[in-house]
Parts: structure tokens; C-alpha cells; sequence
């Protein structure tokens, strides 16, 4: 994650480190829409002080102390049970998922079409291949990159995540989005019980 990379990369373990996340589009920012985000940090006035210099008539800024849950959340957007699995075993709140920076930014991803991910991956599933797609696009779809990360993460901390590995394994042209329907329909059923 960033805020280790960053760190350790500066050779500063006490770097100050703040992450900004949640549901926007700079499109959408730049036409004046009502947007929210999230900025994490451990530093609570380094993350006021973004607050205060990034919140505007249009984007109102929330803050959190858990730069893991918005880290994990921004990144891997596809699957909120299985992000809540992994994040919650990396030491993330489970409410940071549920909010701005994890469901809320699911939802643009999945639902509106400026999403860049959303983009490829309707892509992917039409039949078009990974590589004609990112050089057809001007901008970057971040969750190509992240997928492989996925794989990795899920196996350190012990975490099955079937969603995202299959996405993974379709962005590394291991598997097609039909292949990868296909073995997850078909996975054992589960039982989910609901404590009320």
C-alpha cells in the first residue's frame, strides 16, 4: 500500500502520510457537481488540515483515521464482502468499508460510465482484449494494476476472495469473464448467517 511504500521509499518511518479517497470523478468536480471524499490519516490535524484546504462549496471532505480501510477499500472496489474480509484482517474498521470511501465508491464504479475500471471491464466482457482497450483509452483504469495485487494480499492474509482473484485472473488474460462466471456460479454454496 501507498502508505508503506511511501515511508519506505523516503526512508522515514514517521513520514507524515495522508490518503485521499472515496466517491468522485474529476469530470464531475470540474462541472461543480456535489461531490464527497475521504481523507485518512493517523495525523488527525494533518487530515483537518486537508480538509480544510480541499472542501469547497462542492466537495465536501470527510476525515478517518483509517488510512488501511480507505487504502483497501479505493483500491480494490470490486466485491464489498471480500474487501471487508481482507481489510478488516489488515486492521481496517469495517465501518470505513460501508462508508464514503468503500461503498460509495463501489457504486460509482459499478453504475456510472465515466469509470474508468467500469469501462474496461465492460470491455473485457464484450470480448475485447486487455491490450487493445488500454491503448484505445487516454486515461488510466488504476484497477488493472491493482488486480494483481489482489492474489497476493489474499494469500498473506489467509483471505479466499473468488471475485477478485477471477479479475485478477481475467486481467492477466488467465481466464475469460465467461470462464470466470462460469467457476464462480459454480463454486460450493455457502450458508450466511445473519445474527439479528
Amino acid at each position: 500500500m501507498m502508505s508503506q511504500i511511501i515511508p519506505q521509499t523516503l526512508r522515514n518511518s514517521r513520514q507524515p502520510f495522508v490518503a485521499l479517497s472515496g466517491p468522485s470523478f474529476a469530470l464531475e468536480l470540474m462541472n461543480n457537481l456535489p461531490t464527497a471524499m475521504v481523507v485518512a490519516s493517523k495525523d488527525k490535524k494533518l487530515a483537518n488540515a486537508v480538509q480544510q484546504l480541499l472542501a469547497s462549496r462542492n466537495l465536501r471532505i470527510s476525515t478517518t483515521s483509517d488510512v488501511t480501510g480507505v487504502e483497501i477499500a479505493g483500491a480494490l472496489k470490486k466485491r464489498c464482502s471480500e474487501i471487508r474480509w481482507l481489510s478488516t484482517k489488515m486492521g481496517a474498521k469495517s465501518t470505513t468499508i460501508s462508508g464514503l470511501s468503500g461503498m460509495g465508491d463501489i457504486m460509482l464504479t459499478c453504475f456510472v460510465s465515466l469509470s474508468r475500471n467500469r469501462t474496461v471491464g465492460v470491455r473485457l466482457g464484450s470480448g475485447e482484449t486487455l491490450d487493445d482497450i488500454l491503448c484505445s483509452m487516454n486515461q488510466v483504469a488504476e484497477g488493472v494494476a491493482t488486480a494483481g495485487a489482489v492474489i497476493g494480499l489474499a494469500q498473506k492474509y489467509n483471505v479466499k476472495m473468488p471475485v477478485l482473484t477471477a479479475v485478477a485472473h481475467i486481467i492477466d488474460n488467465e481466464l475469460t469473464p465467461q470462464k470466470a462466471v462460469f467457476e464462480l456460479m459454480n463454486l460450493p454454496q455457502v450458508y450466511l448467517y445473519i445474527n439479528k
